[in-house]
């Protein structure tokens, strides 16, 4: 017999998977074709340097994470991203389109034709999620910075898998925390050398010398505005953890030799890949409205119990509540009875903000594809 919850389905008869685990918390049908994310073509990107930052710094923290390494490494992420599929397919599609993006993009595509380079920034704690599929055809053949920001929410180990990841296609990125500024200064030295042809060119047709154009693009609330904040040192464009703060896009000047454009988060009209979307809930980079906190935060849970660095013990140990992985909701209402009389919402929102915060630990929730 199976009792029906909001947007699970706890059955009896547990399912088998991939690696002879169990699941009980999803649907019974497994997929045609499990597809995972692939990284868009990056063959015409510049992508530079150094990704030791504050989470990397710290004998303690470094002997920490590394400890963690080769479990991480060992555990199989495809498998995860097998089980996210099926626990996404009975939800509430999770969909974000606010009015002023669709203006911004338009706006977007126009102020392309005058930037020399392009930043991009990523959410380091989900890089794939925070790729928008349609940024390589805008950007053609033009020069780009890779940025993974928040690189103070991902261990030692991530870094590393990502750093590898890119430098085996050739490719090395540039980690930053938009908060604490590191990596901004090397960003804007980036910026300036990757488009130093353009006045050597002017100076050949007899033109005078003119400031680097920068645009910085990206999805919502992955910390453009705090990156560009930290390039000039003080605060010019508007910034706050959520996203949707900024709404129009505004050049601004760094010093003699570079202009920045800084630009609305930039999203699909329509999500298609729901593993995603559910990530970009969790790490808070779409609009709330869009999706059931208390979904989305059985997700967190049921993701969280299956990490090697985290674990069913670090939830119990955190909420005092028994935790198996099977099914999340159950947790989230176990935490609501508990601590929010039986407030489902309240209970979502404290399990989420737990994550953001840190309180598991800096972990990210991709991983490269093999």
């Amino acid at each position: 017999m199976a009792t029906q919850f909001p947007g699970l389905l706890l059955n009896s008869a547990a399912l088998t998977l991939a690696g002879g685990r169990s699941l009980s918390c999803r649907n019974n049908q497994p997929p045609a074709a499990i597809s995972s994310a692939n990284p868009p073509s990056l063959s015409s990107t510049i992508q530079v340097v150094g990704w030791k930052g504050a989470g990397g710094s710290g004998s303690q923290n470094s002997k920490l994470f590394n400890s963690f390494e080769d479990i991480q490494e060992e555990y199989d992420w495809n498998d995860l991203e097998t089980d996210l599929y099926h626990w996404t397919k009975t939800l509430r599609p999770v969909q974000w389109y606010p009015g002023h993006i669709a203006k911004t993009e338009k706006e977007l595509k126009e102020q392309l034709k005058l930037m020399d380079v392009v930043i991009e920034v990523r959410d380091a704690r989900i890089p794939m999620s925070t790729s928008h599929p349609q940024m390589d055809s805008w950007l053609g053949n033009r020069k780009r910075i890779l940025v993974l920001n928040r690189e103070d929410m991902i261990s030692t180990a991530d870094r590393n898998a990502w750093a590898t990841y890119y430098a085996n296609q050739g490719i090395k990125v540039v980690f930053s925390n938009g908060q604490l500024g590191m990596g901004a200064l090397k960003l804007g030295r980036l910026a300036k050398a990757l488009a130093g042809t353009v006045n050597i060119k002017r100076k050949a047709k007899g033109l005078l010398p003119r400031p680097v154009r920068a645009g910085v693009v990206g999805y919502p609330n992955v910390g453009k505005s705090s990156l560009v904040n930290r390039l000039l040192k003080r605060r010019m464009c508007a910034a706050a953890p959520r996203p949707g703060v900024t709404r129009e896009l505004k050049w601004v000047r760094f010093g003699k030799d570079l202009e920045l454009l800084d630009s609305p988060g930039i999203i699909p009209m329509r999500i298609s890949d729901q593993t995603a979307a559910i990530k970009l809930a969790i790490c808070d980079d779409i609009g709330e409205r869009s999706y059931d906190a208390a979904d989305v935060a059985a997700i967190l849970v049921q993701m969280l119990s299956r990490l090697p660095t985290v674990g069913n013990k670090a939830l119990c140990d955190r909420y005092k509540i028994e935790a198996d992985g099977r099914c999340g909701k159950i947790f989230v209402q176990k935490l609501a009875v508990q601590l929010f009389n039986a407030d489902n919402n309240q209970a979502a929102f404290r399990i989420l903000q737990d994550f953001r915060k840190g309180k598991f630990g800096w972990i990210a929730l991709e991983r490269p594809p093999k």
